[in-house]
């Protein structure tokens, strides 16, 4: 049997330092920096750590909305969408995930793309 996504990305520790740096590079990112401006980092790294670790087939500790209801309202666009994919791809980048890692996860965020953009 093969090792899951959630195994392959480091487990916990390793998943909690890449969503600590999406977070991080979402903030410096202008293209979506002001989407972030009011937020709590430490809620938000907690948050997106706990959906990334449950998403990848982690332990199940995401206890937040769904994407649609997170997203609705907030109008986002296809070009801020591809932002949030590019720090992410980033993220891998800098933490040393393989290739195949990183397209699985990015289509994991991608298969998203529905419940995020203009809803």
């Amino acid at each position: 049997m093969s090792a899951s996504l959630y195994e392959r990305l480091g487990g916990s520790e390793a998943i909690t330092q890449i969503s600590g740096d999406i977070v991080d590079f979402h903030m410096d990112n202008q293209s979506i920096a002001n989407r972030f401006a009011n937020s709590d980092t430490r809620k938000l790294k907690k948050a997106v750590s706990e959906f990334f670790i449950t998403g990848t087939g982690g332990p199940n500790l995401y206890t937040g909305k769904d994407m649609r209801s997170v997203h609705r309202g907030m109008n986002i666009s296809a070009i801020e969408f591809v932002a949030v994919l590019d720090d992410a791809l980033q993220a891998l980048q800098k933490n040393g995930v393989g290739q195949r890692e990183q397209e699985e996860v990015l289509f994991i965020l991608y298969s998203m793309r529905s419940e995020i953009i203009l809803v």
